[in-house]
């Protein structure tokens, strides 16, 4: 029975793929996105949010942590995250929760325990079962299994991949998955690894590879004000969906700051942190730019 370490089970979720859905959120990612709305996810071990926000100052942490992370002066509380070594303590002791472990190591059978309890919601409405994270295939070997064990119980699978794995790992993986929420962040190569830190080579062969084996693609399509907002990038999603056989629909996603705070939580830095959310007809002309190029629905994500 493998283990994997997860940061979230997201149930009755409608845009997660077809149907209602569960989605199962794991931890670690290769890339290092300048925009990444789940930097908590970016590591694959668990890490300690801290909202100084929700502290109302009862020091409960700084008598639990044997680390002395947690101490409280004229400024506040103060937290020494360098000290760290996410024993949760201070989390468990916290009555406000304004510190939280954000991340936890199961085995695919709890995860199928909790998928399972809305299999009547997934028959009546085409859902399943959604891997997302995080890059899932990350921790390939504990997202096969679970597919597998999907499958094995008649679910519906969708995986939401950046498509950064080898050509063998993401070949297994299609096996077990009906459809790929595949994202296109940047279709030029070389802004795609100054934004991400890494090619998108290895990714559209991928791609490719995919569709030729037959599994459904929706391409998921985050796009950033002021980064990859520009008439190239959009004719190129367009072209790239024109040479797929399985795609489904592409996915616009539009730049939302929820990152900023999540990477404060953690201490972290984040890059686009003076990006503002596109206005509603701003994203409505991306999408009519890109439908004018392609016979591939494009819808808003």
């Amino acid at each position: 029975m493998a283990e994997g370490t997860i940061f979230n089970i997201q149930r009755f979720c409608v845009n997660d793929g077809p149907g209602i859905r569960t989605t199962v959120f794991l931890k670690g990612c290769p890339l290092n996105c300048l925009w990444c709305h789940n930097p908590e996810s970016k590591s694959p071990n668990p890490e300690l949010f801290f909202n100084p926000e929700k502290c109302v100052g009862c020091r409960r942490c700084e008598a639990a942590c044997p680390e002395s992370c947690h101490s409280f002066g004229e400024g506040g509380h103060i937290f020494d995250r360098g000290a760290c070594t996410v024993c949760g303590r201070c989390a468990a002791v916290c009555p406000e929760g304004a510190l939280e472990i954000v991340g936890r190591r199961v085995s695919t059978k709890e995860v199928m325990a909790e998928v399972l309890r809305d299999r009547v919601f997934y028959s009546s409405s085409g859902g399943g079962l959604t891997l997302s994270g995080g890059e899932p295939l990350y921790q390939n070997d504990f997202s096969l299994e679970l597919l597998k064990m999907a499958k094995e119980n008649g679910l519906h699978t969708c995986v939401e991949t950046s498509g950064f794995v080898t050509q063998e790992k993401i070949i297994k993986i299609a096996a077990y998955t009906d459809i790929f929420l595949y994202d296109c962040k940047e279709t030029d190569p070389v802004r795609h690894k100054e934004f991400t830190g890494v090619s998108n080579t290895q990714i559209i062969d991928n791609l490719f590879c995919v569709d030729k084996m037959g599994a459904g693609i929706i391409l998921r399509c985050p796009i950033i004000p002021g980064y990859n907002d520009r008439q190239e990038h959009f004719n190129n999603i367009a072209g790239l969906a024109e040479k797929l056989v399985n795609i489904r629909e592409i996915e616009i996603e539009p730049y939302h700051p929820l990152g900023l705070s999540k990477a404060f939580f953690l201490g972290k830095e984040y890059v686009p942190e003076k990006v503002e959310s596109p206005a509603e007809e701003t994203v409505s002309g991306w999408i009519r730019t890109i439908s004018t190029h392609t016979k591939v629905p494009v819808k808003r994500a």
